[in-house]
């Protein structure tokens, strides 16, 4: 299942169903295929969203490997290649905060 956020001010924003479901729960919303973010809620899911940012940056950085990959090869443990919240959010986050300038809401 893909979440499709929409708003008024805003082009619409796609995520995939873990990621997705991930960001409701940080706000508190149900999971669920439709719902709302009103505009007085907008500033709580902004706070929310940063917060748990903060908490995944400040927690220990992944160990170094033991066994090197082969040269040129990529390990899928490679800190390198993981895709942080703060990377998936930013484009929401943006959105919540155009929508609430805007006085619009976010539903999906």
């Amino acid at each position: 299942m893909l979440f499709k956020f929409k708003s008024r001010a805003t082009a619409d924003l796609i995520m995939l169903e873990p990621v997705g479901e991930r960001v409701l729960k940080i706000l508190g919303k149900e999971v669920a295929p439709h719902g709302i973010i009103t505009v007085e809620q907008i500033p709580a899911a902004v706070a929310a969203l940063r917060a748990a940012v903060a908490e995944e940056e400040a927690g220990e950085p992944p160990a170094p490997p033991a066994d090197p990959a082969p040269q040129g090869a990529q390990r899928e443990d490679d800190p390198s290649e993981r895709v942080w919240l703060r990377q998936r959010v930013a484009p929401f986050i943006e959105m919540l905060e155009t929508s609430a300038a805007s006085g619009r809401e976010v539903t999906w």
